[in-house]
């Protein structure tokens, strides 16, 4: 680590401690040459992922999409925010422990389907139709008979 005072690259590290979101690590440093302290933060790069629409365009994975998706599947549903925020969180790990860098959006849409599905029937129901664009209302009773078979 270059020191900030001197320009030397060696230093040791005299306190370490997470951050209060545990997401970064705050390191407290001394320049072996000149002796000054000073701070550092690390942080774990995480990779993008790239969603792939329908219609082939490419664009990053955006959590804040995914979760107004599922709050308007939930609106006026008996489900807590944090039900959801847990739920979006689950997803996004699943994707960032996969090893593709690239996820089909029909991929995520199947992903929150699951979890709505354990979240709230009504709105896995609701999610659903808009998802798999029923064109009918025979799609829609195919899907809420199958939703009552794996009760």
């Amino acid at each position: 680590m270059k020191c900030p005072f001197c320009g030397y690259e060696e230093s040791k590290v005299i306190d370490s401690r997470p951050t209060d979101e545990g997401e970064r690590i705050r390191r407290r440093r001394e320049c072996l040459k000149c002796g000054k302290r000073f701070t550092t933060y690390e942080i774990i790069e995480s990779v993008p992922i790239l969603v792939i629409k329908k219609d082939k365009s490419r664009e990053a994975f955006d959590r804040n999409k995914l979760l107004n998706g599922m709050m308007r599947a939930c609106e006026k549903r008996p489900v807590a925010m944090d039900t959801l925020e847990k739920a979006v969180d689950e997803i996004e790990a699943t994707l960032q422990n996969s090893l593709d860098r690239e996820v089909t959006s029909m991929r995520i849409g199947e992903l929150a389907m699951d979890k709505l599905k354990d979240i709230d029937e009504v709105a896995y129901v609701r999610f659903a139709s808009v998802y798999r664009h029923f064109r009918d209302i025979n799609a829609f009773m195919d899907e809420l008979s199958a939703l009552l078979q794996n009760r």
